[in-house]
């Protein structure tokens, strides 16, 4: 006996069959007019990729153009800029090479004498070493400072900016035991490293975060507690940079937290301080903030509302040979090596 399930199957299979020979019989018709279509996408593509890559290549030469035009031009723009000025550079963990000694080399040719590099560890950002701190902070404030409220990590810097910087110019240069003490603490316990002598206190400081964040969103803590430590430099000191490398600078850096979240005040940031034209940058926008008490988010970036201090800082109407001379003198006394 056929029941109903037989029936079933039988339509499915004629049906089945029908588009099967619908398909096989459109085929030679289709087959045409498709491969038509996707030869003409994909001349289409090909040409928006061969006119995609000559804008690259003409935007590289450009780039390697300005760079060349900055490179030679660094010493018109800065020689005795900063002259008398002395500047900390402070680096946050996995800082780029690339970016200390460019920014260093372009401190030295604006007259600044850099007086050393205090390396923050990875330790310093960890939320689990909040209670160790606390208690190491307590130890080295010293007597008659009062620590503002805030994070371990918010105290930690405003003890060791006041180790290594100062507002006064008279005081710049000088070290005390206290500022030693305060350095030599934080690095045993495996917070930072210094040298050769950031306690004989600067004016300055550049900050240098990572060669890429810790993560692509703003509220990754490494980030958020590197521009605590940029603001409680800032309050020490008469001018504090925040520099990154361009491909490091972008979401979950310090200086898009700073820029996104409205938290540079009176801290300016470059995002391109792996170009030439990014270091002359760091040295000016330096100047601005000591000279002025200006400051602004500089770079290539969106963020970033200009390219650099306008109008630009001139230098000094008398050439610094004598000033170049000093802190070629002064680097030479107190070299400072990259990483």
């Amino acid at each position: 006996m056929i029941d109903f399930r037989y029936h079933l199957v039988s339509i499915i299979a004629v049906f089945l069959a029908l588009a099967i020979g619908i398909v096989i019989g459109s085929t030679s018709v289709l087959k045409g007019a498709v491969l038509s279509g996707l030869q003409k996408t994909s001349a289409a593509e090909k040409s928006r990729i061969d006119s995609l890559y000559a804008q690259n290549s003409q935007l590289k030469q450009q780039l390697n153009a300005a760079e060349s035009f900055a490179t030679a031009s660094e010493h018109v723009l800065l020689d005795g800029l900063l002259a008398g000025q002395r500047v900390v550079l402070v680096e946050a963990p996995g800082a780029p090479g690339s970016v200390i000694n460019g920014v260093q080399n372009a401190l030295t040719t604006a007259g600044a004498t850099v007086t050393g590099q205090v390396l923050f560890q990875t330790q310093f950002f960890s939320t689990g070493a909040a209670s160790d701190l606390d208690t190491l902070n307590r130890q080295l404030t010293p007597a008659g400072m009062t620590l503002r409220a805030g994070s371990p990590q918010a105290q930690a810097g405003q003890l060791i900016a006041s180790a290594i910087l100062t507002q006064d110019q008279a005081l710049a240069g000088s070290a005390e035991s206290a500022d030693q003490a305060i350095l030599s603490g934080y690095a045993a316990a495996g917070y930072l490293s210094a040298s050769p002598r950031p306690a004989d206190r600067a004016t300055l400081a550049v900050v240098i975060i990572p060669a890429s964040p810790a993560s692509t969103n703003d509220a990754n803590v490494a980030s958020q507690t590197l521009v605590t430590l940029a603001q409680q430099l800032n309050q020490a000191d008469s001018g504090t940079v925040v520099a990154g490398q361009l491909s490091g600078s972008g979401p979950g850096s310090a200086i898009d937290v700073m820029r996104a979240g409205g938290r540079g005040g009176h801290v300016s940031t470059v995002d391109n301080a792996d170009t030439a034209t990014g270091q002359v940058v760091v040295a000016q926008a330096l100047y601005e903030q000591q000279a002025d008490g200006r400051s602004g988010s500089y770079g290539a970036l969106p963020g970033a509302s200009a390219a650099g201090p306008s109008p630009a800082p001139v230098p000094s109407a008398t050439p610094s040979a004598t000033t170049s001379a000093t802190a070629s003198a002064t680097a030479s006394r107190h070299p400072v090596t990259g990483k």
